[in-house]
């Protein structure tokens, strides 16, 4: 089955957002956001050939275990995608938050929201892009050395996901799960539709294998790239337990790095404490 033979996955539904830096389950939020490429990829494969598989680790790839819990996380909704970490079983101590980090890795951007996460001690999860991975494994492996969770955000970020077919929702998120597992040594166990745009379909497939769904609860909307004070506010105005979404990819994401600088000193003070999934 080739690179799709490693592991296999997928998801479905829809969010949108109903206060300020709050998500409203019922609306899918679109995300005109390219992956980008800004250095040729490194593969040395012919014009419209698949790139080759990265060689397979020395020591199979194995789930990472959540920040505070070292057995697996389950849910008992696990066909509705989460949007609050006290759904989790079992769940994370009070006053925490989870940050997210989507459309990585990217050469520039992803180094700098990890420094300003080491400097504050915060670990995060990432939402990552199986055809960054391939154009930037190492980046990817320095994200998992860091500490912070690595999960599965499809192969090409189609935002149309939802409305693909089976087959193509499984290959969208099982080669991804395959090359995150292989450039990182990590199983993916979350998953994300790409702009929370969910199916039957692809919350089927992650059902098939043990995939939890994840959305949000609190979007700065960074991606519109509103300015450092909106997205910082957006990122403040957070409760306990809540899923806040960031991203280090897809676009120019200087603003994103400076509120996430000014963001994470101001949620610690109020006693939060940040968990990875």
């Amino acid at each position: 089955m080739g690179v799709a033979g490693f592991f296999a996955l997928g998801a479905d539904s829809v969010l949108g957002s109903a206060e300020p830096g709050k998500s409203s389950p019922h609306a899918a939020v679109p995300r005109p956001r390219a992956v980008i490429h800004p250095s040729p990829p490194s593969s040395t494969a012919a014009p419209n050939q698949p790139a080759p598989p990265p060689p397979t680790p020395t020591v199979p790839p194995s789930p990472r275990a959540a920040s505070w819990s070292p057995g697996r996380l389950t849910t008992p909704k696990p066909r509705k995608p989460l949007r609050d970490l006290q759904d989790l079983v079992p769940p994370p101590p009070p006053k925490t938050i989870a940050l997210t980090i989507d459309d990585g890795p990217h050469p520039l951007y992803t180094p700098q929201v990890l420094d300003v996460l080491a400097e504050h001690d915060v670990r995060a999860t990432f939402f990552i892009i199986g055809e960054q991975v391939i154009e930037y494994p190492k980046l990817t492996r320095r994200i998992a050395d860091a500490g912070h969770q690595v999960c599965n955000h499809t192969m090409t970020h189609p935002l149309s996901l939802g409305r693909l077919s089976t087959k193509k929702v499984r290959r969208e998120i099982v080669e991804a799960h395959d090359r995150i597992g292989q450039a990182t040594g990590i199983v993916p166990t979350f998953f994300r539709a790409p702009g929370g745009n969910w199916s039957p379909a692809t919350l089927d497939i992650i059902g098939e294998h043990g995939m939890l769904p994840v959305d949000w609860a609190v979007d700065p909307q960074d991606w519109r790239r509103p300015g450092v004070g909106s997205i910082r506010r957006g990122l403040v105005k957070c409760s306990p337990g809540d899923i806040l979404l960031c991203h280090d990819g897809g676009g120019d994401r200087s603003q994103t790095v400076k509120a996430l600088r000014g963001a994470i000193p101001k949620l610690k003070k109020r006693g939060l404490t940040f968990v990875s999934l």
